[in-house]
């Protein structure tokens, strides 16, 4: 290569490798400042009062904070401990998930917003709830008295059989009583699905998220987008720090916070009228004092009016626990989607549902993952074998090229002209080689959103690889993880390019060169499950590559005189069969 053209790579990669530096920068999370009464999950003193004084109002007063106290419900693979004062749950212990250090996974920890609580204003919780717990009816019980008369009671209960059909799922109830004399006006109030944050120290923060459905569609955002934007590498402010997401639709049905492999979701049941959906931002600092952005949120229901004696319920279901589509699909038409798969999602899908099955019969994800890639690869072995030929028809029309280049060097119309028509000549099409890698898209963004999701990966592990679901890192040298799969899929697309048939001018060649560094920056911090299947698939094309190249490249002839053949054998064919 020329000087102009390496100066054009190295370039290109310290840009790819600039690109990193800047995303992990941008995700960075930030000192988490002191914790206040307005900040996001902070339990207010006094809770805000919410309505005209010209009308009949419930003016809801802080109770004095209550001694810590907790309470256990559980299913066959789930604890929910509930707290009182606040009212809720306070973490979600999964009892058949390993998370760091071998602990077991808890949803919510460390949140001063449990699951289910209750306040008027987003981030705020309304306290001074007395807990009752009932484990012979499997439910635990909360109730605060107002001054003026209004009861607020919460009722949580598993589902019947103790939650062994639905082991993530905790049916929830709040009950406003007037016990007053006086007609009371009960502002608009929010239900807590908790907070979400990552797991592991390298679950990817774009999945940090809140999601919610309304109709048939899925909103999202996920944690940076509180953060101030500006234009990359330029600094031009895009819009500032943003304290609330708030939005308002017509037909909500569900709000959710997400990590990467784990959800809380809330589901108002039929009679519980959803106005809108909030989200902040929250910080926190793990054991070894790293801090963590996480993201809180939850439903945002219509107020209401009670006459004296009257009261009102309004229900919920809430799921805590994996990212599993047969489970997400039990709570509603729409709540799989926080599986997020994009576009290519029925790609994802078929590709996780195959996966199970083969891990059935294999008993081992990565054997799983394997044998799909061999599968897949021998579905489209025609297809890549046709795209071979052709490649090995263009090597063979190169001459004639490298002549028509020469000639044609001062006359780039010319030279399009004349190589379209000689393509034509000879039957040669130069789109082909790109097929299979076309049909490849689809399946590795397909994999890219079911290996980034799939809670089936988490602890599966593979020779030196102990979490499919997360980068190989054998060691760290000077801070920067050394990830061997990515590293030997990179190389496997190098050999494969250089065993492939030659296309294309100089420039077109380099610039598949640039194909190994990209997808080695692509995947390299990504779920090793990735790099395990590219590598797979790389494999494979290199033996069948190996298996072809061997063959006597293609005699080379113009369709002309191959249509003259054709017609002449046809005629000698047919006399043959009239002869006597």
């Amino acid at each position: 290569m020329d000087r102009k053209s390496w100066i054009a790579i190295i370039l290109s990669v310290a840009g790819l490798f600039a690109w990193q530096w800047y995303v992990s920068k941008y995700y960075k999370p930030e000192v988490p400042p002191a914790a206040s009464p307005s900040s996001p999950g902070a339990t207010p003193a006094t809770p805000v009062a919410a309505a005209p004084a010209a009308a009949p109002v419930s003016v809801v007063e802080q109770l004095p904070s209550m001694s810590a106290r907790a309470e256990s419900l559980s299913t066959n693979s789930t604890e929910f401990v509930f707290n009182n004062d606040a009212g809720g749950i306070e973490q979600v212990i999964l009892q058949m998930h390993l998370g760091e250090n071998h602990e077991n996974v808890a949803l919510n920890r460390n949140r001063s917003m449990p699951i289910g609580a209750f306040g008027f204003n987003p981030g705020e919780v309304l306290g001074g709830f007395e807990m009752t717990p009932d484990p012979t009816k499997d439910e635990v019980f909360f109730k605060r008295t107002q001054p003026d008369g209004l009861e607020i009671s919460k009722r949580f209960s598993l589902p019947k059989g103790n939650g062994t059909q639905s082991p993530y799922v905790v049916n929830f109830e709040v009950t406003f009583t007037n016990a007053g004399t006086t007609a009371i006006q009960v502002p608009d109030f929010f239900i807590s699905a908790g907070g979400a944050a990552p797991i592991h120290i390298h679950d990817l923060p774009m999945y940090t998220r809140f999601d919610w459905g309304h109709e048939t569609k899925m909103s999202n955002i996920d944690v940076n987008w509180f953060s101030a934007s500006s234009v990359p590498l330029i600094g031009i402010p895009i819009h500032g720090e943003r304290p609330l997401y708030l939005e308002t639709e017509p037909d909500i049905r569900w709000a959710a916070v997400t990590s990467q492999y784990f959800c809380t979701i809330v589901t108002p049941q039929s009679g519980s009228p959803t106005k809108s959906v909030w989200a902040k931002r929250f910080s926190t600092i793990k054991a070894d004092a790293a801090p963590v952005l996480g993201i809180q949120g939850g439903l945002i229901q219509g107020g209401l009016s009670l006459a004296p004696g009257a009261r009102e319920i309004r229900s919920f279901q809430i799921y805590s626990g994996p990212k599993e589509i047969p489970s997400l699909r039990e709570l509603g038409p729409t709540q799989d989607q926080v599986m997020s798969f994009g576009m290519f999602g029925f790609v994802s899908e078929f590709l996780l549902w195959s996966m199970n099955n083969l891990h059935t019969l294999l008993g081992n994800y990565a054997a799983a993952i394997i044998v799909l890639t061999l599968l897949i690869k021998t579905i489209l072995w025609p297809v890549q074998n046709k795209a071979t030929n052709e490649m090995r028809k263009m090597a063979a029309l190169s001459p004639k090229m490298t002549e028509m280049r020469d000639k044609f060097k001062d006359d780039p119309q010319k030279l399009n002209a004349e190589t379209m028509k000689l393509y034509k000549e000879y039957g040669v099409n130069p789109f082909s080689g790109c097929l299979p890698m076309l049909i490849q898209i689809p399946i590795f963004f397909g994999f890219y959103s079911m290996l980034g999701t799939a809670i089936e990966l988490r602890n599966s592990s593979f020779f030196w690889v102990n979490d499919l679901s997360q980068p190989d890192t054998i060691a760290d040298v000077l801070g920067f993880p050394i990830n061997i799969l990515p590293i030997v899929m990179a190389g496997t697309m190098v050999w494969q390019m250089v065993i492939t048939p030659k296309t294309g001018d100089a420039m077109q060649q380099r610039i598949f060169y640039f194909m190994p560094i990209i997808f080695l920056v692509f995947c390299y911090n990504y779920a090793s499950g990735l790099a395990l299947y590219w590598t797979t698939q790389n494999i494979f094309s290199i033996v069948q590559l190996y298996l072809t190249r061997n063959k006597p490249l293609p005699t080379l002839e113009k369709k002309s005189v191959i249509a003259k053949r054709s017609a002449s054998e046809a005629k000698k064919k047919s006399k043959n069969r009239h002869s006597p």
